[in-house]
């Protein structure tokens, strides 16, 4: 059974993170802010993988055509 909808929260933390200033921030820092984004983003993706592949796995045990 799919969840309800859920509203997202307004100013979630990659809206905060995408307007924050980053002009006191070293290089250094900013690399490893980088690396940590990169990290948050493919753990993001490993995700939505998952769950679409969930998904694809439901729609074909029970006839949906996954829209």
């Amino acid at each position: 059974m799919e969840e309800p909808d859920r509203p997202r929260p307004v100013g979630d933390a990659a809206s905060s993170l995408a307007a924050e200033d980053l002009a006191p921030y070293s290089q250094a820092e900013l690399d490893e802010r980088i690396a940590l984004l990169e990290a948050e983003i493919a753990r993001v993706s490993a995700h939505r993988a998952k769950a679409a592949a969930h998904r694809a796995a439901a729609d074909a045990l029970f006839g949906r055509d996954g829209g």
